[in-house]
């Protein structure tokens, strides 16, 4: 058994459900502090809700820029565990594959980045430039008091990265088929359409929030918000949720809400989107109130000195040419890009993520560790 595989089955071993590390940061600390890193531990956020976050950094000597690597040691829950086929955190083999939660997203990339890095400074200690690594116990949750807080510690230090690979499962049918080179952003609203309750025999003295938010409904629903560009498709409008009316069927609801989300590109701001719902709520006279959750900006890596090294070296140890890609939901490279101007996310597949019986193909771990080693070796000079 190779070096990354054992290491990616010691990792599911720990149940690190989030926010719980369950000492998964301590063990790759210790293996990253015979490197040499210099690395900081960071606990977060409430009493019942304590976040562990891990910054290490290792400089190589030589003047170059800082490639960082970044994920998650967190994990989802298992759901039923009756429905497993093993211990989800006992790491198990059948037919080739590796079984348990964490898996694919996203122990098996930690595990490569980690045994790659090993490599690496062992054939050139003396690299160019710093390797760093952001890893947190809250990807999987609210995901407010884990890599947030390491960029904003960077920030006030005044330091910035040149480059990050992100280890989320990105590929799709084989491994290195697919590299995620940026995210929609995501903003969320909570409309309250604010009508008046009544009889629904007497609708003169009411008013119903559901027919006055109606032609405002289909207006927003119609909208085109922006054509996308090269990387984006064109921004979407959705609604997830309604909620109006007392149950009862002879009584006008006195308010309506409305949930919804806008997945956009980098051709539209989270500001232009808040103008033009709020331009369509006047227009249509819709009494309201409105209150907005900005998860995530969007952002975008164009072809450059990360993608062409990690390119390079997934062609050399997969045999394939990567799609980049924008598509998916969010992730921590949102957080990262506002310090990195060079931002991807490159893993395992990710058929089978917060599955019942997660897994990867056993070999591909080693592959992975041999991409990151070898994206090592064509970054830096």
């Amino acid at each position: 058994m190779n070096d990354a595989l054992r290491l990616a089955e010691q990792l599911i071993a720990r149940r690190s459900v989030n926010p719980d590390d369950a000492g998964c940061q301590a063990l790759i600390a210790s293996r990253l502090a015979a490197l040499g890193f210099e690395c900081e531990t960071l606990v977060c956020g409430p009493e019942n809700f304590r976040v562990t976050n891990l910054l290490a950094r290792r400089t190589g000597g030589l003047p170059g820029p800082v490639l960082a690597f970044a994920g998650h040691t967190d994990v989802v829950p298992t759901g039923p565990l009756e429905r497993w086929t093993s211990d989800p955190f006992v790491p198990s083999h059948r037919d080739g594959r590796l079984y348990g939660r964490g898996a694919a997203d996203m122990k098996s990339s930690l595990a490569a980045m980690v045994v790659a890095v090993e490599e690496f400074v062992a054939a050139q200690p003396r690299h160019a430039g710093a390797i760093a690594f952001l890893l947190t116990s809250d990807e999987e949750g609210p995901s407010v008091d884990g890599t947030v807080r390491l960029v904003e510690l960077l920030q006030q230090r005044g330091e910035r990265l040149d480059a990050c690979i992100v280890g989320e499962p990105t590929s799709v049918s084989r491994l290195g088929d697919m590299v995620k080179n940026g995210r929609r952003g995501s903003l969320s609203g909570r409309l309250t359409v604010i009508g008046k309750q009544g009889h629904i025999a007497y609708p003169q003295l009411a008013k119903n929030p559901i027919h006055v938010f109606a032609p405002a409904l289909a207006e927003l629903a119609a909208m085109r918000w922006d054509e996308g560009n090269a990387f984006f498709p064109p921004t979407s409008w959705q609604v997830s949720n309604l909620h109006g009316g007392t149950g009862a069927s002879n009584v006008i609801p006195g308010e309506l809400v409305v949930d919804f989300n806008f997945r956009f590109s980098t051709e539209s701001t989270p500001e232009s989107l808040q103008a033009r719902v709020a331009e369509v709520l006047a227009r249509h006279g819709v009494e309201h109130r409105l209150e907005w959750t900005l998860s995530g900006r969007p952002f975008l890596t164009t072809p450059g000195p990360l993608i062409a090294a990690l390119g390079a070296a997934i062609t050399a140890e997969c045999g394939v040419e990567p799609e980049l890609s924008t598509t998916g939901g969010t992730s921590d490279g949102r957080f990262i890009a506002a310090i990195c101007p060079q931002v991807v996310e490159f893993g395992p597949l990710n058929a089978t993520i917060h599955q019942i019986d997660e897994h990867v193909d056993a070999a591909s771990v080693e592959t992975l560790k041999n991409v990151y080693r070898g994206t090592l070796k064509n970054f830096f000079p």
